[in-house]
């Protein structure tokens, strides 16, 4: 004889299946007894002059007048402040057969790239220097880099 399909596990889960569209006939007939639709009213949120939501409408006499062209989307602007467009620093590594190296600023010790491209004089190891910097694909290079 074959055994019935329908398992303990099927059987509970029907029931719970039922049940739930038990509850849902129940809770619609609750609402349509209570109230039935409710109005557009009701359902409308204020925002008062504080920020928090309300159901009340606000008051007019705190309305504040805003220009709009005062208020700033994003970040906000920086004040050019004006950098130093000429540093100095002292050639830290410089490789003549590769054909760059690096420059160790002087007042805050940052290593800076720089290719033999960049250079207006030929440099070596130990020199102090005067360069300008410019963004490269991996961060700031020095570039017209001479002798001081």
């Amino acid at each position: 004889m074959a055994k019935s399909q329908n398992t303990f596990n099927k059987q509970d889960n029907e029931k719970k299946r039922l049940k739930k569209r038990k509850d849902k006939l129940q809770k619609k007939e609750e609402r349509k007894a209570n109230g039935g639709d409710s109005d557009f009213d009701s359902m409308i949120a204020y925002v008062d002059e504080n920020g928090n939501l309300t159901d009340t409408p606000p008051d007019p006499t705190k309305k504040r007048k805003i220009d709009a062209s005062t208020i700033e989307i994003g970040v906000s602007r920086r004040e050019d402040v004006a950098q130093p467009t000429e540093r100095k620093g002292r050639i830290d590594f410089f490789d003549d057969s590769k054909g760059f190296g690096f420059i160790k600023e002087l007042e805050t010790q940052e290593k800076f790239f720089v290719h033999v491209k960049g250079l207006l004089q030929e440099v070596k190891e130990g020199d102090t220097v005067t360069f300008e910097l410019e963004r490269g694909l991996k961060g700031m290079n020095a570039v017209r880099v001479k002798k001081v």
